[in-house]
């Protein structure tokens, strides 16, 4: 039986060439639209778009549950969107109008994160410590939640991993850049609305 050969991907993306097989083509075509912003300011990339840095008025932010988007407004100006993830089935994010009472740039969850034993290999991931049990002889890793802006109670809005669906515990995930868009243009006190539609 004769093995078909395989045909290296060649892609050139932004000014950087790419050479590899699927995988890094995808990983190195997905890094190359998050840089679409250093190349063209206010670019839109699927994660979204930032449009606000120089814009004034006060600020606000508006989440969709049902599209899984966040939207950034200066006045009435829409100025920013993102993907988002927020709370799966059991875990659902409130509905409701809230405030900023937190932020906190290099936030570590008390809750949620790895049992890890003393080598520093995960033993248990994703964990709630109200809920699961510690195993002998690991100690509990906090979840790192970058850009941690926190609107009700435990729940926030911060960097994480966004898929296209509903994933967290509660909070909001956005993607690193985004977050660090709303974290740096939001101020202690801006309203949150959390839409479900």
């Amino acid at each position: 039986m004769k093995v078909p050969k395989i045909i290296p991907i060649f892609a050139v993306i932004g000014a950087g060439i790419i050479v590899g097989g699927c995988a890094d083509f995808r990983q190195e075509l997905v890094a190359g639209a998050q840089r679409l912003p250093d190349f063209f300011p206010g670019a839109a990339t699927s994660e979204g778009y930032w449009r606000g840095d120089d814009v004034p008025g006060p600020p606000k932010i508006v989440v969709h549950v049902g599209e899984q988007r966040a939207y950034f407004y200066k006045g009435h100006r829409l100025i920013g969107e993102s993907t988002v993830s927020t709370g799966k089935r059991g875990f659902d994010t409130p509905p409701g109008r809230y405030r900023v009472t937190e932020k906190d740039k290099n936030h570590v969850s008390s809750e949620f994160g790895d049992y890890v034993n003393n080598r520093g290999e995960v033993v248990k991931s994703n964990i709630d410590v109200r809920k699961d049990a510690q195993p002998a002889g690991t100690h509990f890793d906090g979840a790192r939640m970058p850009y941690f802006m926190r609107f009700n109670g435990g729940y926030g809005m911060h960097a994480g991993y966004v898929p296209q669906f509903r994933a967290s515990h509660g909070c909001i995930r956005l993607p690193a850049r985004m977050a660090r868009h709303f974290f740096e243009n939001a101020r202690d006190d801006t309203p949150v609305i959390v839409r479900e539609d």
